[in-house]
């Protein structure tokens, strides 16, 4: 399956902001990648590359490449509703998004393998596609014989600002949970300008 296989402290470096919480790597040199450092003055960015910045930071963040990111922002486009709100909503409804949020994995690129490596269930059925699309009510569950797993057993454990997430339930018990909606643009946590991405693809 096609993905960014690429430098992702670089990419938060060139964005000025971590992409995958918190980075231990970027915290130590937090300008933009170069061979001059932080002492290169930087020009000053045209409208066109404020939009192309906002909509490379949301595809990097959820690990979306450009045809994925496109047909995404054409469904959100097409519900009724704010675009650029839909386009998260969608984005948040990723299966392997969600398994993150869940505390199943600590980064979204670890949800993604445990998606792909058939641990994760939705509605007592195996699923192996990252992009998956969850509706309202679907339940997501870490399969039968995968439970006892030391990682996701340690990252289960580890996992306890779940309830911050307003649009999910989890039961670190059963190790399972609910989508219960589609989430309003404020409860997503990530700082991108979504209505940039929207005049981008409005060109």
């Amino acid at each position: 399956m096609a993905r960014y296989t690429g430098p992702v402290t670089k990419k938060s470096r060139a964005f000025g902001q971590s992409l995958t919480g918190y980075d231990k790597s970027f915290e130590r040199k937090k300008y933009a990648p170069g061979q001059h450092g932080p002492s290169r003055r930087r020009k000053q960015r045209s409208d066109y590359a404020l939009q192309l910045i906002e909509k490379q930071k949301a595809k990097y963040t959820y690990g979306v490449l450009e045809r994925q990111f496109r047909n995404t922002f054409q469904d959100a486009h097409k519900k009724e509703g704010v675009t650029g709100e839909n386009l998260f909503q969608y984005l948040e409804a990723r299966l392997d998004n969600t398994v993150y949020r869940m505390g199943i994995s600590p980064t979204r690129k670890g949800a993604r393998q445990l998606v792909s490596h058939r641990h994760i269930m939705v509605n007592e059925r195996l699923v192996n596609v990252p992009s998956y699309r969850l509706r309202p009510g679907d339940v997501v569950s870490v399969r039968g014989k995968s439970r006892g797993l030391e990682i996701i057993r340690h990252n289960v454990s580890q996992k306890s600002d779940t309830r911050k997430f307003g649009w999910l339930e989890w039961n670190p018990d059963k190790m399972e949970g609910k989508f219960i909606q589609y989430p309003s643009r404020d409860q997503v946590p990530e700082p991108i300008n979504e209505q940039l991405i929207v005049e981008l693809y409005s060109k």
